[in-house]
């Protein structure tokens, strides 16, 4: 109540309104250098204008940390009230138009092979025939939280399991009215038991003896030997032995039709490795929770018409892929 009290007796006849812009570019990047070049300022220009502004409201707003900065309490109450009320002033003096027929952007999406197979050739049918000139680049997938490659420009939307990222945001937007990222459901993997033909475990229901028992691959974009699979194992108190970690679902499936290690799979995949001939499937020996498949991206870009478009593209590219999926929430918007 204090720090609204204070904003309400600000004098806007001598505030200049522009100063609100960087206040919320700033807010969004949590970084000068990112804001001012957001803004095509230089950075002691975007120092200058906070400064003016901390003048006019009595409030540090936003203080040095690690390599950004931290907003104050007052910075974090006023930033949604600013933001929205910038986006509105956006919406009504120039509204944004994406025409895909003759758009030329260039979109940079990361995710794992296994999502790439299920999506990208029918998103490929989509651009081919709606934005031709409109191109994407997929990058692999390498951590569970994208969220630094996104802030940087590195990439426009990420598509994976983020179950890190997003209990931490579910929580933060519980506490905030302008998240910095959003994300959708695109759909819920299943994933399976992979092994070669004829192997020894193949010819009867794998129990968690066996399996445990197993030598194992897993796929894991980072490196980390431990997955979901084990997260579930040790809440039954059991373990398996990981032996090989590769980054890639088809060097995975590669690697087990051809060796007695066994690997675990989304389903739809197999078929897409073209080596389903050599594999045998079974069902985990264990419940494992639901594995989310979700793309996330930066709040800033959620009203950008062009990346709208591709963001619903990309649901578009699913539905069509898989249509015996249930496509949860078809809307990105």
């Amino acid at each position: 109540m204090e720090m609204i009290d204070r904003f309400n007796h600000v004098n806007f006849r001598h505030l200049d309104l522009n100063l609100l812009r960087v206040f919320d570019e700033v807010m969004a990047e949590r970084n000068l250098t990112k804001a001012a070049k957001n803004l095509a300022m230089t950075q002691p220009a975007v120092s200058n204008a906070l400064r003016r502004l901390r003048e006019s409201l009595g409030d540090e707003l936003v203080r040095r940390s690690g390599y950004g900065v931290e907003p104050t309490p007052m910075a974090e109450a006023l930033w949604p009230t600013v933001r929205v009320a910038l986006q509105q002033l956006r919406d009504s003096l120039a509204p944004d138009h994406f025409d895909p027929a003759t758009a030329r952007q260039s979109f940079v999406m990361a995710m794992a092979d296994a999502t790439a197979a299920r999506i990208i050739p029918a998103l490929e049918r989509i651009l081919e025939k709606e934005a031709r000139h409109v191109s994407v680049r997929v990058l692999p997938l390498t951590t569970r939280d994208p969220r630094e490659l996104l802030d940087s420009g590195a990439m426009d939307l990420a598509i994976g399991h983020f179950p890190g990222v997003l209990a931490e945001l579910t929580s933060s937007h519980l506490q905030q009215d302008t998240p910095r990222y959003e994300h959708q459901r695109l759909y819920d993997g299943e994933y399976v038991v992979v092994m070669r033909k004829g192997h020894p475990l193949s010819g009867h229901t794998l129990d968690l003896d066996a399996y445990c028992s197993a030598r194992h691959l897993l796929v894991s974009f980072s490196g980390r030997p431990f997955g979901f699979v084990d997260e579930a194992l040790a809440a039954v108190s059991r373990q398996r032995r990981v032996v090989l970690t590769v980054n890639q679902f088809f060097t995975a499936g590669r690697v087990v039709a051809n060796t007695d290690l066994l690997t675990v799979l989304p389903r739809h995949f197999v078929g897409a490795t073209g080596m389903e001939h050599a594999l045998h499937l079974t069902d985990l020996p264990l419940s494992v929770p639901a594995v989310h498949v979700d793309a996330l991206w930066r709040y800033q870009v959620s009203h950008d018409a062009a990346h709208r478009w591709m963001r619903a593209a990309v649901i578009r590219a699913h539905s069509q892929t898989l249509p015996v999926d249930t496509v949860l929430n078809p809307g990105l918007d």
